[in-house]
C-alpha cells in the first residue's frame, strides 16, 4: 500500500502558436514537479491543441509537433505523464499520448474510437488504433512500442482512454485495462464545453472507477482555442465510485494544476471537490472566457454592438462586461490587460474599461420606441459601454425612393412587408460596421439558435458580424438568463429590458409587431427544434412526442410544425452564412460545427402531408 500524490493539468492552448503552447506546458510541468506531483495527467492533443482542423491532413504540423518532444521529455525528471499530439506511423496518423517518465519515453498509446457527432469529424484526420495491437514507432532515432499500451509504475499499473475512448460504452478500453488488472486509468480528453456537460462527465468518471475498479483521472483541455468550441479545463479524479478532486470549471489562466494524495489500495479521502455551477452560472462563465480568448488571440481592440434595447443585443452587451469581471477576479486588471495588449487602460476602474472595449449604438428609426432607446441606453450606462445614438431613416428613404424610381411604384406595407422590413435591418449594417472598423473591434451579431432555426433574421442585416456570441442559445433561456442576471447578478440596468416584448420594430408601431407573432410561442419553438433538430425526428414524430405534453391544442400544434419545418428547409442559406458561433449549448444549428443540411431540398412536402 502507498500515498502517492496524482495530479492533472489542463492549458489554454491556440493552433500553431508554439510558442506559446509549449510555454503553458513546460509551466504545467514545473508547477507539477514543485508540488510533488508523481503522476500527471495532461489533456488530448494539448501540443498542438485540438482545434488544428484540415491541418492535420498536413505531414509538416505533425512532424513540427514532434520536434518539441526532446524539449518536453526534458522537463519530466521524477514525473509520470504524457505528451499527447498526432503522430504519422506507416502513412497514417493517429492521436497519440506519449508516455514519458523521468525524462525517458516509455511508448506510446494511440487513441482507438474516433469522435464522429455533432461537432467532431475525427474520422476526417485520424486513424483508429486496432484493438490489441502493438507495434514499434521511431522517435528521435529510437524504437518505441506503440498501440494498445499498459504501463507500470510503483504500486500502479496504468492504462489510457483518450477521450471518445471512454463513451463506447461494452467496446470501450476500459473493459480489457480491467481484464488485466489496470488500477488506474489516465483519459486525457477534448471534450467541448456545453451547459450541463458537466453532469455526464461527472457519471461517466466516478462509474468508471467503480466498475473497473481503478483509479480514473480526467483532464480537459482548457479555453476557445480556435474559435469556436469552448473547452471547460475540468480535472477529476475518482475512486470507489467518488470524487476526491474536481477544479472550478472556465478558468481564465493559462493553466491549472491541481493533485491528491492516493491511496492505491482505495479508501481515499477527498481532496477538493469543486461544486457543480448551475446553467445560469455556466453560461456567463463559458461565453465570458470564449469572449476574452477570442478577444487576445483575434489581436482587436474589443467589441462592437448594434444594442437594439431588445433581449439578444442586451445578452451580449452583459456577457462582455462579464468577461471584463472575471478576467480582473481571476487574472488581476494589470494581468488581464496585458494579455489584450492595453495596459494604456491601468488607470482605469473595471466600469471605464468595458467602456473601451464595448461600443454599443441604437440604430433607430420611425418604426422604433422610445421604450426600446430607453432600455439600451439604461443597459449600456449601467455597464460602462460606450453609447452611440444615430437614426437611419434617411437611408432607408434613400434606398426606398430608388428602387421606387426603378419599378415606377410607390412599397406599401400591404404588398411589400418583408422587403420594408429587410431594408431598415440592412440599413444599420453599413455603419456599425463603420463604428466597428474605426475602433478595431470585433463586431458582434446578436442571433440566437430560436432564430437560426427558422431563418428570422435578415442576412446582411441584423446577421451582420464577425462572431455570433449566442446563436448556439434558444430565446427561452436567454429570456430567462436576462431576469436572473438581474436579480442575482447584479445587472440592474436590464430591468426596462426585461420588461418589454421581444420585437423586431420594423414595422409601423401601430401594428404593434412581437418576434412570438411573427413566428409562434418561443417555449413552442425550442420544443420542435429539440426533436426536430437535436434528435433528428420526423415532423409526425415531432407531433406525437409534443401531442403528449398538451403544450396547446393540437390543431395548433399541427399548425407550428408545419411552419417550423418550412421555414427550417427554406433558410439553410441563411444559417450557411451565419457568423462564426459559439458552442455553449447542447446542439445549435451552425452547419460547420454541428448540423448539416441541403441548401436545396423538396421542403419536406411528403412528410408534412403525414400530419
Amino acid at each position: 500500500m502507498g500515498i502517492y500524490r496524482i495530479g492533472t493539468a489542463t492549458v489554454n492552448q491556440t493552433p500553431l502558436d508554439w510558442t506559446n503552447n509549449i510555454l503553458q506546458l513546460k509551466k504545467a510541468l514545473n508547477e507539477a514537479r514543485n508540488e510533488g506531483i508523481e503522476i500527471l495527467c495532461l489533456p488530448e492533443l494539448s501540443v498542438t491543441s485540438y482545434g488544428c482542423e484540415d491541418l492535420f491532413l498536413s505531414h509538416w504540423l505533425p512532424e513540427k509537433a514532434k520536434s518539441f518532444l526532446p524539449e518536453l521529455v526534458a522537463e519530466t525528471k521524477d514525473l509520470f505523464t504524457s505528451f499527447n499530439l498526432p503522430l504519422y506511423f506507416a502513412g497514417k496518423l493517429y492521436n497519440c499520448a506519449v508516455v514519458v517518465y523521468n525524462q525517458e519515453i516509455l511508448g506510446v498509446y494511440a487513441k482507438q474510437y474516433m469522435a464522429l457527432d455533432g461537432v467532431h469529424y475525427e474520422p476526417r484526420w485520424f486513424t483508429p488504433w486496432p484493438i490489441g495491437e502493438v507495434l514499434e514507432i521511431e522517435i528521435g532515432g529510437k524504437n518505441y512500442p506503440i498501440g494498445d499500451l499498459t504501463f507500470d509504475y510503483k504500486d500502479w499499473k496504468i492504462g489510457f482512454e483518450i477521450c471518445e475512448d471512454a463513451w463506447r460504452g461494452v467496446v470501450r478500453p476500459a473493459h480489457r485495462l480491467c481484464e488485466k488488472a489496470v488500477n488506474l486509468i489516465l483519459n486525457p480528453s477534448a471534450s467541448h464545453f456545453a451547459m450541463e456537460k458537466t453532469l455526464q462527465r461527472i457519471d461517466l468518471v466516478k462509474k468508471s472507477s467503480t466498475d473497473f475498479k481503478c483509479t480514473y483521472v480526467y483532464a480537459n483541455l482548457l479555453g476557445n482555442e480556435a474559435g469556436r468550441m469552448i473547452y471547460d479545463g475540468e480535472m477529476m479524479i475518482a475512486q470507489n465510485g467518488e470524487l476526491i478532486l474536481r477544479n472550478e470549471l472556465l478558468s481564465f489562466k493559462p493553466h491549472q494544476v491541481i493533485w491528491a494524495d492516493v491511496n492505491s489500495e482505495g479508501n481515499t479521502q477527498p481532496h477538493n471537490v469543486s461544486p457543480i455551477d448551475p446553467k445560469e452560472i455556466e453560461f456567463p462563465k463559458a461565453a465570458g472566457l470564449a469572449l476574452y480568448d477570442y478577444l487576445r488571440k483575434s489581436r482587436s481592440n474589443g467589441y462592437a454592438l448594434s444594442i437594439s434595447g431588445g433581449a439578444d443585443s442586451a445578452t451580449c452587451a452583459v456577457l462582455v462586461a462579464e468577461m471584463v469581471k472575471r478576467a480582473i477576479e481571476t487574472l488581476g486588471k494589470s494581468a488581464f490587460l496585458k494579455s489584450i495588449n492595453r495596459l494604456d487602460l491601468e488607470e482605469k476602474s473595471q466600469k471605464e474599461i468595458v467602456g473601451e472595449i464595448l461600443a454599443t449604438a441604437y440604430q433607430g428609426s420611425v418604426n422604433s420606441s422610445d421604450d426600446t432607446l430607453n432600455a439600451a441606453q439604461e443597459l449600456a450606462n449601467s455597464i460602462g459601454a460606450a453609447f452611440y445614438h444615430w437614426t437611419i431613416d434617411k437611408a432607408v428613404e434613400n434606398y426606398t425612393s430608388t428602387i421606387e424610381m426603378a419599378i415606377e411604384r410607390k412599397l406599401n406595407w400591404e404588398t411589400d412587408d418583408i422587403t420594408l422590413q429587410n431594408i431598415q435591418a440592412r440599413s444599420r449594417s453599413p455603419i456599425i460596421w463603420m463604428l466597428a472598423n474605426i475602433k478595431n473591434r470585433v463586431l458582434l451579431t446578436t442571433s440566437n439558435r430560436s432564430e437560426g432555426s427558422v431563418g428570422y433574421a435578415t442576412m446582411d442585416g441584423d446577421t451582420s458580424g464577425s462572431l455570433a456570441p449566442i446563436s448556439s442559445v434558444d430565446k427561452v433561456f436567454i429570456r430567462k438568463w436576462l431576469v436572473y442576471a438581474e436579480e442575482q447578478l447584479g445587472y440592474t440596468g436590464l430591468s426596462k429590458i426585461n420588461a418589454l416584448a421581444p420585437t423586431a420594430e420594423l414595422r409601423p408601431k401601430d401594428q404593434h409587431q412581437t418576434d412570438e407573432d411573427d413566428l409562434m410561442p418561443y417555449p413552442i419553438l425550442l420544443a420542435i427544434e429539440q426533436l426536430a433538430i437535436r434528435d433528428h425526428q420526423s415532423p409526425k414524430e415531432v407531433f406525437e412526442n409534443l401531442k403528449k405534453k398538451e403544450l396547446e391544442d393540437e390543431n395548433l400544434l399541427k399548425d407550428h410544425i408545419i411552419k417550423f419545418y418550412k421555414l427550417w428547409s427554406r433558410n439553410q442559406w441563411k444559417r450557411e452564412r451565419l457568423a462564426p458561433a459559439f458552442h455553449l449549448d447542447e446542439f445549435n444549428v451552425d452547419p460547420r460545427t454541428w448540423c448539416r443540411f441541403p441548401i436545396l431540398s423538396a421542403g419536406f412536402i411528403e412528410e408534412l402531408k403525414e400530419l
